[in-house]
């Protein structure tokens, strides 16, 4: 992606913003994400103590190459795969920048284009630090970006927390008008102390504050760190469909934070 169609792909708020820090994942076909900025969460989530990831999903997340590497075209491939092991077994990843990029108010971005089909949820999304001492839903969650194929042209964003979780978090949805599927789009929050607010392609679409979830804590004080994945069924990717294609591919431009305005 040239100079000057990220210029373009930036929504007007993030334009005369400090760039702190970003991977716009250019490198040679087939290289693994940055090690210095990137791991893997493996596993179906029973070593984590919530088989399925806690939510009934269906894959099992990997480091191999297949899974998650750089494309050779300035983008980060993380596929779902059927597993060669029998139907209804599927591999993906699960990427995090946990104690390497861990962030505190500011603009999460990321240009990503999601997959098509019934069954896929990818997402974009960021998780409380402090994750290991306070626990989930404790230590905050902010869900960037989240798309259930069953729903072509609908994204959501979410915050989750104390109180308000799962099925209870703070949502709201933006229908697009054309299928999500179509085409890159630049999914962003706005982070300060007090607001968070969710945007699409520069169009703001949700906004949540401390008087939204009162007499419950607001848990985005503390520092976050960011997550990217691909996630197959579960309650909210729904039943995999029939002509759902495999390999599945949600394919991430660039992943930026900016500076707090």
């Amino acid at each position: 992606m040239t100079a000057g169609a990220v210029d373009a792909a930036r929504s007007t708020a993030a334009q005369d913003r400090k760039l702190v820090w970003v991977d716009d994942f250019d490198g040679p076909a087939g290289a693994q994400p940055d090690p210095a900025f990137w791991t893997h969460e493996l596993g179906d989530g029973t070593e984590q103590g919530i088989p399925g990831w806690g939510n009934g999903e269906l894959q099992r997340y990997t480091a191999d190459r297949p899974n998650s590497a750089l494309d050779g075209r300035g983008n980060l491939a993380v596929t779902a795969r059927r597993d060669e092991s029998g139907r209804g077994a599927y591999t993906s990843a699960r990427l995090i920048t946990r104690g390497a990029v861990e962030v505190r108010y500011g603009r999460l971005e990321a240009r990503v284009r999601v997959p098509r089909g019934a069954g896929l949820w990818p997402a974009f999304w960021a998780l409380g630090a402090d994750i290991g001492e306070a626990g989930w839903p404790a230590c905050g969650e902010i869900d960037v970006m989240e798309h259930v194929g069953r729903q072509p042209r609908r994204v959501y964003g979410a915050i989750h927390g104390p109180g308000y979780s799962g099925d209870a978090g703070l949502a709201r949805t933006h229908h697009l008008t054309t299928d999500v599927a179509e085409d890159f789009h630049v999914f962003a929050v706005e982070w300060a102390p007090a607001e968070l607010v969710w945007s699409v392609d520069g169009l703001d679409y949700h906004r949540a504050t401390p008087a939204d979830v009162a007499p419950r804590a607001w848990a985005f004080g503390h520092p976050f760190y960011l997550l990217l994945n691909l996630a197959v069924g579960g309650g909210l990717g729904g039943e995999v469909a029939d002509e759902t294609a495999f390999p599945a591919q949600m394919l991430v431009d660039y992943v930026r934070v900016y500076a707090a305005s």
